[in-house]
């Protein structure tokens, strides 16, 4: 054999082909990488999903998913080095997102099931990210001006910052909070507290804790059995039944936790019991949400009249369709639509439902029905719409701005006063004449 014939080392090669003898180098362990993740989605969707689910119910949240990771790791190795660093970057972040729900339940009663594949996506996850650091600063072009290549690498950078706010954060937001359900808590409703168990029109079992009624009238504190626990303390001193009960993929309930894309499904087995009960008035129910609980109680009266009466504290944004009712500058709105249905999208897949409807439009539809909105002065989540929702509602209303209080704070930042208009406007609602 020539000399000529002999491979040079690496060392000696011009830059472009060490470059590309590096990143060709790096296909085999990123397209394992991608492929890591991929096999804990489909762990997660397919082999072991949810207690109460099956495989049906996760086709959108895990073939979409699978499809682009599977459709990553064979694009890696074919594309630009620009392109891996992406897919790289990308496919990085989301399995250290993707790995969130494994490290959550483990540090809140131990790994099970699909845990031990999230684990992997660990190391997955950064190693992609790794090589996508290395793959970008091997083949960054030198060519062209100075104030070319800064001007150029400028917009890459705005680039990349943009699909990072607008892509990345509201998918990893969206799938950490459909995939890390609370785990279950002790609920202690005093001596004639019953643990029950309602049963979905899908076939869910959910946990729930009842104490029967002095005063003729029940309420459903919502969401989960211990979140509300001090609201349902303050009720049941004043004589009235309460229901307590962890949503799906909370607490001891089956199903996948997925905020209220799954609509009012949770609330409607909630009222089914109630009515099925010889101890309850079906004609004095009433509702008292905190949060998401408060927009779901809001969305039940509007397609249901089994609630009588809704206090509301802490409603906000759900989806882009309120999202785009919150009043915001200019900038702000155009910083913020794109996040806003970039995040709906997601939940959409994660959730394998459509979001639910704009509750600007929902809570028309609870008239005649009273409803008594509260929110805070320091907002979270579009709190600050409560006013647009109390201008919609058409029946009989209140509505009460709490002064120097947080999100959902009220009962503990003014409590007699939270206490006693609270407990006012049930008593107006629900125990005068039918």
């Amino acid at each position: 054999m020539s000399a000529s014939t002999l491979p040079r080392p690496l060392s000696l090669l011009p830059l472009r082909a060490r470059a590309a003898a590096a990143v060709r180098s790096a296909t085999a362990p990123a397209t394992l990488a991608l492929l890591a993740i991929a096999v804990h989605v489909a762990d997660d969707n397919f082999l072991q999903p949810q207690p109460g689910t099956s495989a049906r119910d996760h086709l959108v949240s895990g073939l979409v998913p699978l499809a682009i990771l599977l459709a990553a790791a064979w694009a890696y190795g074919r594309v630009r080095p620009g392109a891996r660093a992406v897919i790289g970057l990308l496919g990085g972040v989301f399995g250290l997102v993707t790995a969130v729900e494994a490290v959550w339940y483990a540090s809140n009663g131990g790994p099970s099931g699909d845990d031990w594949t999230g684990f992997v996506d660990i190391p997955a996850g950064l190693l992609l990210i790794v090589l996508a650091v290395v793959t970008l600063w091997r083949s960054r072009r030198r060519d062209g001006s100075r104030l070319r290549r800064i001007l150029r690498r400028g917009l890459l950078t705005v680039a990349g910052l943009a699909v990072a706010l607008f892509v990345a954060a509201p998918t990893g937001l969206a799938y950490v909070l459909t995939h890390t359900g609370r785990p279950p808590a002790d609920v202690d409703l005093g001596p004639t507290a019953q643990d029950v168990t309602l049963r979905t029109s899908d076939g869910l079992d959910l946990a729930a804790v009842y104490v029967p009624s002095r005063n003729g009238a029940t309420v459903i504190a919502f969401p989960g059995r211990s979140g509300p626990q001090e609201h349902a303390r303050m009720l049941i001193r004043h004589g009235y039944g309460v229901l307590v009960l962890d949503q799906r993929g909370q607490g001891a309930s089956e199903g996948d936790w997925d905020v209220s894309y799954a609509g009012t499904r949770d609330l409607n087995a909630a009222l089914d019991y109630l009515a099925g009960r010889p101890d309850v008035d079906p004609e004095r129910i009433g509702g008292l949400g905190l949060s998401r609980g408060g927009e779901l109680l809001l969305q039940a009266a509007a397609e249901s009249d089994a609630l009588r009466a809704v206090v509301s504290e802490g409603a906000g944004v759900r989806t882009h369709r309120e999202g785009f009712e919150v009043e915001v500058s200019p900038l702000e709105q155009v910083l913020s639509a794109p996040f806003l249905l970039a995040d709906t999208a997601a939940m959409t897949v994660f959730t394998n439902h459509l979001p639910p409807a704009n509750l600007v439009n929902l809570v028309g539809e609870i008239t005649p029905r009273p409803v008594f909105l509260i929110h805070a002065s320091r907002p979270v989540g579009g709190e600050q719409l409560n006013p647009q929702y109390y201008e919609a509602l058409r029946g009989p209303k209140q509505i009460w701005k709490m002064a120097d209080t947080s999100h959902t704070d009220g009962i503990n930042t003014q409590p007699a006063e939270y206490e006693r208009r609270v407990v006012s406007f049930l008593d107006d609602a629900l125990l005068g004449p039918r």
